[in-house]
C-alpha cells in the first residue's frame, strides 16, 4: 500500500481504523525486500521519511517477531517469520495444486527440472520446482527471486502490462545484466517482452547463466490474461540441444496449454 493511501478503498473513517504504526511497519518490510540486499537503519528511515529514532523502534520491534533479521552489523534484511506467511499464501493458490501434476510429467517427459512461477511486482517468485532425477539438479526453488527484467519468464510474465504502466514500473529500477543478453533500459525491455509476446514462448540461451538453457511459456487464465508462467530449465549439459526447438519446446507449451485449460 503506498502511503497515499487509494481513496476508492478507504472507509469513510479511515482517519479512526487506519493504524500508522502498523502501516510503517509494514512498509519497512516492503522496502527491504525490494532492496534485495540487507538496509541500514538510515537507508530505512530515508526511504520512510522518519526519524532514526523512530525506525529503530520499528526494527526492533520486527527482529523481536522473526520479520526482520541482523545479517551485517546493523544491516537488516527479512526474516524466516516472512517466508512462513509467504508459503501460507501460496499454498493456498489453486494453481500451485492445478500445475504439480503437469510440472512432474514434463520433467519426465524432458529429464529436465521443470518450474512455475508468477510475477511479484519487478520480481519472478517461483511457486514450484519439480527437480530432474538426471543429477543436474536447478538451483531454483520455493520462495526464489530473480529481476523479472532479465528472466525470460519474466518476459512474458511482464508481456500482458500496458506499455505505460510497464514504463512505469521500471522507472527507477537499476538494471543490473545478469549476462550480455540483459536488459540494460526500459525501452530495450519493453522491445524484449514485446518479442516474447509474439513468439509466444522463450527459447533461452546463455540469458541468465552462461552454459544454461530454458524454454518458457506462459500460463493464462479464461480471459486470456497472463497470469503464471512454466519452463524447463538447466545447464546446456541436461539437455540435447539439437531438440531445443523441437521436442523440448512441444512439451513446454503443451504443458502451459494443459495447466491453462484446467485453470478454466
Amino acid at each position: 500500500m503506498d502511503d497515499a493511501a487509494d481513496v476508492e478503498t478507504q472507509h469513510k473513517n479511515h482517519a479512526v481504523y487506519f493504524v500508522p504504526g502498523l502501516h510503517r511497519g509494514l512498509r519497512v518490510l516492503e522496502i527491504v525486500a525490494a532492496a534485495r540486499r540487507p538496509l541500514s537503519i538510515t537507508e530505512i528511515a530515508s526511504e520512510l521519511g522518519l526519524t532514526r529514532s523512530s525506525v529503530f523502534r520499528l526494527i526492533y520491534t520486527l527482529r523481536h517477531m522473526g520479520f526482520l533479521e541482523e545479517e551485517q552489523s546493523k544491516q537488516f534484511a527479512l526474516g524466516p517469520r516472512v517466508l512462513n506467511i509467504g508459503f501460507a499464501f501460496l499454498a493456498s493458490k489453486d494453481i500451485i495444486e492445478i500445475a504439480r501434476p503437469e510440472l512432474e510429467a514434463l520433467r519426465d517427459e524432458t529429464l529436465v527440472s521443470a518450474h512455475l512461477a508468477i510475477r511479484d511486482e519487478r520480481d519472478v517468485l517461483y511457486l514450484s520446482c519439480v527437480q530432474t532425477r538426471s543429477g543436474f539438479l536447478s538451483n531454483m526453488n520455493v520462495g526464489s527471486r530473480v529481476p523479472a527484467y532479465a528472466s525470460p519468464m519474466g518476459w512474458l510474465l511482464l508481456a500482458g502490462l500496458p506499455q505505460a504502466e510497464l514504463e512505469e514500473l521500471f522507472r527507477k529500477e537499476r538494471f543490473v545484466p545478469l549476462t550480455s543478453q540483459t536488459p540494460t533500459s526500459t525501452p530495450e525491455l519493453i522491445a524484449t517482452v514485446e518479442a516474447a509476446a509474439a513468439r509466444g514462448h522463450v527459447i533461452s540461451r546463455g540469458v541468465m547463466e552462461a552454459a544454461g538453457s530454458s524454454i518458457s511459456a506462459p500460463i493464462v487464465d479464461r480471459r486470456g490474461t497472463v497470469v503464471a508462467a512454466i519452463d524447463i530449465s538447466g545447464p546446456d549439459s541436461a539437455f540435447d540441444l539439437d531438440q531445443i526447438d523441437g521436442r523440448y519446446l512441444a512439451a513446454v507449451r503443451a504443458a502451459a496449454r494443459r495447466i491453462s485449460e484446467r485453470l478454466g
